[in-house]
Order: C-alpha cells, then sequence, then structure tokens
C-alpha cells in the first residue's frame, strides 16, 4: 500500500486581484435582513414536517384554533 503524501501550501496573503480596501461592510445587511425571517427547529419538531410549506400549513392551522387569523398575501 502506498503512502498519501499531501502537499498543501498554506498562502496567508490575498491575491492583488482581490482588493477590499475600498469595501464597505455590511452594505447590504438591512436589505437581506427585510427579506429574511429564519427560525431554528428541534431535530424532533423538524422531523415531523417534510418541507417549509407543511411548518406553514400547520401554524396556519394553530392560528385559525387559537382564533388569530391575519391575511398574508
Amino acid at each position: 500500500m502506498k503512502k498519501r503524501t499531501t502537499a498543501t501550501k498554506t498562502v496567508e496573503e490575498m491575491r492583488p486581484e482581490y482588493d477590499f480596501s475600498n469595501g464597505v461592510r455590511g452594505k447590504y445587511a438591512a436589505r437581506y435582513a427585510e427579506g429574511t425571517n429564519l427560525v431554528k427547529l428541534s431535530p424532533d419538531v423538524a422531523a415531523a414536517f417534510p418541507d417549509s410549506d407543511a411548518v406553514n400549513d400547520a401554524l396556519r392551522g394553530l392560528l385559525k384554533i387559537a382564533g388569530r387569523v391575519g391575511a398574508r398575501k
């Protein structure tokens, strides 16, 4: 059996063509956050739903039962 040798070279500097000196940190963060509403489900809960549509349907049903139906388009 042959021994594997890996020749990896660690480069600690960025290439000259990757110039971010004029970059603006967080330029699009607010716009991204407006369209993002992520919720992390526990693994046992996530296993009960095949996709996000199933989760949304279940939550809408719960809202109807609770009497808090809101129209969402």
